[in-house]
């Protein structure tokens, strides 16, 4: 399952590659605990989960010392899988549901990262300031936007969303400008058919 990271991300070093090969089996043992992804979808991790995270990373690379917030981080996805690609970033992953995040925290520590934590608290009660936010974004982006921006500097901040599918009429309210990048021109695989990433100057 590693080949089909490093056949986008050849430059990972050994000590990346070690971490996502350590990933899956640390998933699956957690996941059977916690529902972080959909059962018949662990087999599938490694696509439709670690290497979506890691579209963003074809978006955008991001620089040392660069604080990220992953909002509704979930199983830790986007989070972990970015956190491993950019150790010199600091990383810090939010979401309402204790059991998620107590997951979360037992792969971040199974996975030896110092890059990065985990958090139960809402977007709307959390009070950091990020450069940056990530999201496998469940919301539509106008409601998801107002209830983040908070979490970056007004003109400064960068929102990178993973969506899916047709994405128009959720797009038409949102004032801020943006950008729609189409994982399909960089992943081959099917299931990315419709993937996207949607880049917003907030």
């Amino acid at each position: 399952m590693i080949d089909l990271l490093t056949k986008y991300f050849p430059e990972l070093t050994a000590q990346q590659r070690d971490r996502f090969v350590r990933m899956g089996p640390l998933y699956a043992d957690w996941n059977e605990r916690v529902n972080l992804v959909s059962r018949k979808d662990i087999e599938h991790l490694y696509e439709r989960h670690i290497l979506h995270a890691l579209g963003i990373a074809t978006v955008v690379r991001f620089r040392k010392g660069t604080r990220i917030v992953d909002v509704g981080t979930g199983g830790g996805l986007p989070l972990i899988p970015l956190a491993v690609l950019f150790p010199d970033c600091v990383l810090h992953g939010i979401d309402g549901i204790g059991k998620k995040i107590a997951a979360v925290q037992g792969i971040i520590q199974g996975l030896g990262l110092t890059n990065c934590t985990a958090e139960q608290v809402r977007s709307t009660e959390h009070r950091q300031r990020y450069d940056v936010i990530v999201s496998r974004a469940v919301t539509t982006l106008p409601e998801f936007i107002r209830d983040t921006k908070h979490l970056v500097a007004q003109g400064a901040g960068r929102l990178y969303a993973l969506k899916g599918g047709d994405l128009a009429d959720e797009l038409l309210p949102v004032r801020q400008r943006y950008r729609v990048h189409e994982l399909s021109r960089v992943f081959e695989e099917e299931f990315f058919a419709t993937k996207k990433v949607v880049e917003v100057e907030l």
